[in-house]
């Protein structure tokens, strides 16, 4: 886990000013590699703040986005989940669990000929299946 301080200062180098609501919904990102949606990050890091608002964590991660932070993704249309990890990468959802799993990425498509003279500007690659767990 990383320190506050550490975390104060990754916050401000990104021009955004570091609250402690701010501080411990990062930390909580840091800490959870699951993809977590609004409703579980405002659940856990609220035992900690009983004041804290969901609008209040649904705004930060929307800063936390807008600020290259961290990223959204979308895999079901009508739900979101937010990642720490900013590197290259794809992401497995499990049909019967639900968990999402990161996996590398082996291609850049951004890279690809077949899209030469477009701008592309990101990558997402999403794969729905079933999980080692859950396979019986």
């Amino acid at each position: 886990m990383r320190s506050l301080v550490n975390i104060s200062d990754k916050l401000s180098s990104k021009e955004i000013n570091p609250t402690m609501q701010r501080i411990k919904i990062y930390e909580y990102l840091y800490g959870n590699k699951s993809h977590p949606t609004v409703d579980t990050v405002f659940v856990n890091v609220h035992k900690e703040f009983p004041t804290l608002s969901k609008a209040t964590v649904y705004n930060t991660l929307n800063l936390f986005v807008e600020k290259n932070l961290i990223q959204e993704i979308s895999i079901e249309g009508n739900e979101s989940r937010y990642d720490y990890n900013l590197t290259n990468h794809g992401h497995f959802k499990c049909k019967t669990c639900g968990s999402i799993t990161d996996f590398k990425i082996t291609k850049n498509v951004l890279n690809d000929t077949n899209i030469k003279g477009f701008r592309a500007e990101e990558q997402h690659i999403y794969i729905k299946g079933v999980c080692k767990d859950c396979i019986v």
